[in-house]
């Protein structure tokens, strides 16, 4: 099993547009420019099976790009675990993946982010007629918590996260568990990530924020759940990457685009 990180920042990315003063200093933030894995693009990754079966989870604005990056040509089947533009505007170019694997794409999401998906890329849900792919054409399924998902070589949990206003979705396969834009997690959640090997989370910055997770909460959850590796992504302009490296404890690293962990 394999993952790779197509990218780990948050909404804005890093730099950000603008910065939070219009000056060309402010779009780091903290982060050194210098160092390449402080670059972050929006947060997405990809869940390759032993035998090869790819889950794509999200495709944000900067999925073309994060795919010819990461040398990856195609993915299986795409699964949202919520409806924020940072995680599904890249969703036309999917139809390029339709191309290459000649069929269409199983799309996994909740009946509410589902529902938006339609409203805002209409065309791409209309009914197919084939064969060919100029647009976007999938095989939806809807998911919610509690519920197993299972792909060749990938028999997963989905549980619920709430993410400020609204809820998203995390997964846990196998020894790895994922969980992009969260704030606070049930006691079933956690308990379903009880003894995790590899825990993708959310930590924006190091202050508490309405929406996403913290560091000192993530820390707290990682101790609660006896997580063997927590890896942090969704991360902003505050979290420089060495400086993370060298104040974290050893099994807690952030994240960086193009990173591959394997099992």
């Amino acid at each position: 099993m394999k993952v790779t990180i197509l990218g780990c920042g948050g909404s804005a990315g890093v730099p950000m547009l603008g910065g939070r003063d219009g000056s060309q200093t402010g779009i780091w933030g903290h982060c050194n420019p210098d160092n390449p894995k402080n670059r972050r693009t929006r947060s997405s990754i990809v869940i390759e099976g032993e035998g090869g079966f790819r889950l794509l989870v999200d495709s944000g604005p900067d999925f073309r790009s994060q795919m010819l990056n990461c040398g990856l040509s195609h993915i299986d089947a795409v699964l949202y675990t919520h409806p924020h533009s940072d995680h599904i505007a890249g969703l036309d170019d999917l139809r390029a993946i339709n191309r290459v694997i000649d069929r269409p794409l199983p799309l996994l999401a909740s009946q509410s982010t589902l529902e938006e998906l339609r409203q805002r890329f209409a065309y791409a849900f209309a009914p197919w007629k084939g064969p060919d792919f100029y647009r976007p054409v999938f095989d939806e399924q809807v998911v919610a918590a509690g519920q197993s998902v299972t792909f060749p070589g990938l028999e997963g949990r989905i549980f619920e996260q709430q993410h400020g206003r609204i809820t998203s979705l995390g997964l846990r396969f196998m020894k790895f568990a994922y969980s992009t834009d969260v704030e606070t997690l049930s006691d079933e959640a956690l308990e379903l990530l009880d003894g995790v090997g590899t825990w993708v989370v959310d930590c924006f910055q190091y202050e508490p924020h309405p929406a996403h997770a913290w560091l000192e909460r993530v820390l707290e959850w990682r101790t609660k759940i006896r997580a063997g590796r927590t890896i942090l992504t969704h991360m902003g302009t505050d979290m420089d990457y060495d400086i993370l490296c060298k104040t974290l404890p050893p099994d807690v690293r952030p994240a960086y685009d193009g990173m591959v962990l394997e099992f």
